[in-house]
């Protein structure tokens, strides 16, 4: 009686392994069955066939259609390649990224810089040498900021020559006629820069071009905080005088001021003795 109760309880302890054995394996094969499974396609998705540059316009060449898998479809995504043709990149475009229409401007704008220019924005192109444009290093995408030296010039109460910063923190458009950053970061010899303003920006732009000479200062790009500056002028770098005494006083007030602030000469006092008399006598320096 008592071996029959083990063979039973033998019996019962592999039927449960079985049982547990077959319900793991149907769990781990649902699961699994996702995985491998390939969706079927919920519709068609334009690609860039290879990296796409900004201001571009696409042609049949640029373009590739694929089934996108799933149920996801990216927002905005472009479905046929007729909707694409025509229009302009107005950010940059890797290959085999999905085409979206926030990247590309309307089907009648075309490509070109003018489509990186974004609304109430103006682009607007100063006259730069190597020097100014620092050393080539001025590259789309970059951020400078802008300063003007005048000349001395009486009629307008400017004794003498300044510079000041006018704009902070300005874009980069273009390097010539070039919209794209060198990939290798080298520089760019150009002379002539274009720079994404606002239409008071392009105003006083235009402004310090025809009155002095503009300046270009790299600045960078993670940095967005203006800077307020009181400007420099030539006694500032000779040490007569601090900038803003010389840049917001006549020169005969300055001169005045300075005299007055000078401490006063004692000159050379000799004493001397005659017939017991002491006399104290005061030379004056020439």
């Amino acid at each position: 009686m008592r071996k029959m109760r083990l063979w039973i309880i033998l019996v019962l302890a592999l039927a449960s392994g079985g049982l547990a054995a077959m319900l793991a394996l149907q769990y781990l094969r649902q699961q699994a069955s996702p995985l491998a499974r390939r969706d079927a396609p919920a519709g068609k998705v334009v690609l860039a066939a290879h990296n796409l540059s900004v201001g571009s316009t696409l042609k049949a060449g640029d373009l590739k259609l694929i089934d996108w898998p799933g149920g996801a479809m990216p927002l905005g995504f472009i479905a046929t390649a007729q909707e694409a043709l025509g229009r302009g990149v107005i950010t940059p475009i890797a290959e085999n990224e999905p085409l979206l229409a926030a990247k590309l401007s309307t089907k009648d704008a075309g490509g070109g810089l003018q489509v990186t220019i974004r609304d109430g924005m103006r682009a607007m192109s100063v006259r730069v040498d190597e020097v100014m444009g620092v050393s080539g290093f001025v590259l789309p995408g970059t951020r400078v900021d802008v300063l003007i030296t005048l000349d001395p010039n009486p009629q307008l109460n400017r004794p003498e020559a300044i510079a000041r910063t006018i704009l902070q923190n300005v874009q980069v458009l273009a390097s010539g006629q070039v919209s794209q950053p060198d990939q290798d970061g080298k520089p760019i010899k150009v002379s002539v820069v274009t720079l994404l303003v606002s239409p008071d920006q392009a105003e006083l732009l235009a402004l310090a071009a025809q009155q002095g000479r503009v300046s270009l200062s790299l600045r960078n790009t993670l940095d967005t905080l203006a800077t307020k500056t009181l400007g420099a002028n030539v006694r500032e770098l000779s040490g007569i005088a601090p900038a803003a005494a010389a840049s917001s006083l006549p020169r005969q007030v300055v001169r005045a001021r300075v005299q007055a602030e000078a401490p006063r000469d004692p000159g050379v006092i000799v004493e001397g003795y005659k017939g017991g008399e002491r006399t104290l006598t005061t030379f004056k320096h020439p």
